[in-house]
């Protein structure tokens, strides 16, 4: 299980992802990045609307009418994307260097990077090795004989990144946030959510469908007769239904109480006995781990009955797929044209593939990211905006201070444990103060999926290694030139990195009531984590404990419903609506962020000009909502209903704001109107 980490936006999620497969990984002549957006553009706002209906499309109107969603991607977005598309612009002249041997001769990493971009580029020798490549990969599930060979295979599989049956990986005890621990999780599943296996709508079926044809497809471009491939479709979709059954959903999962299981070595010998765990630990050369957090026992209990139960050639067939489709994107172009149409036509909507060099990036990214980063750094994140961002947060910072001392609903024992938390927190902006050692990672010019599985054995070990040892505070969980932000409640940490600081969320010539409204709603957002109905479990510290009074705790939980069953009443689609349970952590923050970054704002309001006829305060509103302006797919709208825990852009505006009194009177809104909320939700 990965640590608990908030992030603020999805930008693409991959319908079906395995570790070692590129994010979304034909080439192209490039086109020159277009240039960073203002943060405000008042060519894009829509007089027809008023603000106190609509804030989002009267913002937004504009760029939505004039932007196309790239029959590559299923959403475009006026922030994350486009700054996206701009940063891999970047990364790609860096990797085009460093395979022609023209890279930065001080960078340690050229060659490596060099190599990997080389060999993912060239679609030639891919198609030639890749068949016999897979090959040896699948002749060692041929090994599955009994239980005792299934945890041997399995344990080879995860040793390379490759997903299935389980997860396991390392993560901060949550009620000892000095140590890292093995973390099992529940796992194995090949759609994106266990609910797409047990629901019976006629959506759901129709994925279950599509997925069981794609299945059968792989399997015959790996080399099966059609007629065992349809047979091998059914087993894996069979075996993936008890998984699925067994698996806690993901509003149960958001109570961290729900997934803290320490039982250690002992105890899970005993949850799961038929499974070696021993020779499991053995073979991904760490057999001296005793430390371990199960955080879904019955799901344990349900796969100890399936290791009992399954024939050895039902195994064969689950994890003959799951090993074809964690390296597809390492495969001739059939495997990749095949996976990517059932991803279109079940979850994305998109027209067409990515091109080959972006899903290279992505790919390289997954491998050596914070190698590729070092270069993005020092071209695009200097001094001056390491500076300005920290005195943000400080500000964003210096505001909750403010807030945590006037909320009315807070005792006093809580308000001074929350002052504590606060003043714990850490902050890490655009790039880690200690770079990762990509040193014993060998890679070479002879196979891609060769330097594909090498890199992702690497991170594997690399994080393995960390279990039974003080928790490395540096570490982070982003590249930083990833277009996110995170903040990690048992580190009590918030990580910015450099990719996200750039326009429309952060512009150095833009003023501050346009910065705050961007990036300081990031900021206060990431800070509110801390603090929303998952994240005020954990102490300053970063230990899972109950810090809170009951009254103090009943408080909060009151005005958390009021968020909840705001966002329960929105639809994205007909007949789709939001989980307001689900969504909860991230719109309590929003709505945090926001309050965060005006009351910032405030403090330098009078600094602020008139611009284009809008008053600072107009100016804060707008640059939030333009960086949310957004285009959805509808199949991809309808997976992210499902799966994310984030609201949709559009609900991401107006929710919060119509809660705000500093925006109502800043439009000079009036009851009853739409963006002025009857019951309003208010909790910082």
């Amino acid at each position: 299980m990965k640590k608990l980490a908030f992030l603020l936006a999805l930008p693409l999620l991959a319908a079906c992802h395995h570790a070692v497969r590129a994010e979304a990984p034909v080439v192209e002549v490039k086109p020159p990045p277009p240039p960073p957006p203002p943060n405000i553009d008042a060519s894009i706002i829509d007089p027809k609307v008023s603000p106190c209906d609509d804030f989002f499309h009267y913002a937004c109107n504009g760029w939505i009418a004039k932007t196309e969603i790239p029959g590559d991607r299923p959403r475009w977005t006026r922030s994350f994307s486009e700054i996206d598309d701009r940063n891999l612009a970047l990364l790609r002249t860096y990797l085009e260097a460093d395979a022609a041997g023209r890279g930065d001769p001080v960078d340690p990493y050229r060659r490596r990077l060099g190599d990997f971009w080389a060999t993912c580029m060239d679609e030639q020798a891919i198609e030639k090795t890749g068949p016999e490549s897979l090959k040896l990969q699948l002749a060692r599930v041929d090994e599955v004989k009994d239980p005792a060979s299934l945890g041997q295979v399995v344990a080879l599989l995860h040793g390379e990144g490759i997903g299935a049956l389980f997860e396991f990986g390392e993560g901060q005890d949550f009620k000892d946030a000095t140590q890292d621990i093995g973390q099992l999780d529940q796992g194995g599943l090949g759609l994106p959510d266990r609910d797409y296996y047990l629901k019976a709508d006629e959506h759901s079926r129709k994925i279950r469908e599509l997925y069981v044809a794609h299945v059968q497809k792989m399997l015959e471009l790996a080399g099966e007769p059609a007629e065992k491939a349809a047979a091998d479709a059914k087993t894996v979709m069979r075996l993936e239904t008890d998984l699925a059954k067994a698996s806690q959903d993901k509003v149960f999962r958001r109570d961290p109480d729900h997934v803290y299981h320490r039982i250690d070595l002992p105890g899970v010998l005993t949850l799961a006995p038929a499974f070696p765990w021993k020779e499991y630990l053995a073979l991904l050369q760490h057999p001296g781990i005793i430390a371990i957090n199960v955080a879904a026992p019955d799901f344990f209990k349900e796969l100890n009955a399936l290791v009992v139960k399954t024939p050895p050639e039902e195994w064969r067939a689950y994890l003959r797929w799951h090993t074809v489709a964690s390296v597809a994107s390492a495969l001739p172009d059939s495997f990749v044209q095949e996976d990517f149409q059932f991803q279109s036509k079940a979850f994305t909507g998109a027209a067409r593939i990515l091109p080959r060099w972006k899903r290279c990036i992505g790919a390289v990214n997954h491998a050596m990211g914070q190698a590729l980063g070092r270069p993005f750094v020092r071209q695009t994140f200097g001094t001056e905006g390491k500076a300005s961002n920290v005195a943000r947060v400080q500000s964003i910072e210096a505001a909750m201070g403010r807030e945590l001392g006037g909320l009315s609903w807070m005792d006093e024992p809580t308000r001074k444990a929350a002052v504590e938390k606060l003043g714990l927190v850490a902050n890490q902006i655009g790039f880690p103060d200690e770079w990762r050692d990509y040193s014993s990672l060998a890679t070479d010019r002879t196979s891609y999926l060769g330097n594909l599985l090498r890199a992702s054995a690497f991170e594997v070990q690399r994080e393995l290694n960390k279990i039974g040892k003080p928790v490395d505070r540096n570490d982070w969980e982003m590249n930083p030139q990833t277009v996110n932000a995170y903040y990690d409640p048992s580190l009590n940490q918030m990580v910015f990195p450099a990719g996200i600081l750039q326009p429309p969320f952060y512009n150095r010539a833009s003023n501050e009531a346009s910065n705050d409204g961007a990036v300081g709603m990031v900021m206060g957002h990431e800070l509110t984590h801390g603090f929303d109905d998952e994240g005020r479990r954990f102490d300053g510290h970063g230990n899972l404990r109950e810090w809170w009074t009951p009254a103090a705790k009943a408080a909060f939980e009151q005005r958390a419903k009021c968020v909840s069953d705001q966002y329960d009443g929105y639809s994205p689609l007909p007949g789709v609506r939001l989980n307001g349970k689900l969504t909860l952590g991230e719109n309590i923050a929003d709505l945090g962020g926001l309050t965060l970054a005006y009351s910032a704002f405030e403090k330098q309001r009078e600094k602020v000009p008139a611009v284009a006829g809008f008053t600072p305060e107009q100016q804060f509103f707008l640059s939030y909502a333009q960086s949310w302006c957004e285009k959805v797919r509808e199949p991809y709208a309808r997976l992210l209903a499902t799966v994310d825990p984030h609201s949709p852009a559009r609900f991401r505006v107006d929710g919060p704001l119509s809660n705000l009194p500093a925006f109502r009177e800043a439009f000079q809104c009036k009851e009853g109107q739409p963006m002025v909320r009857k019951d309003r939700c208010e909790i910082w």
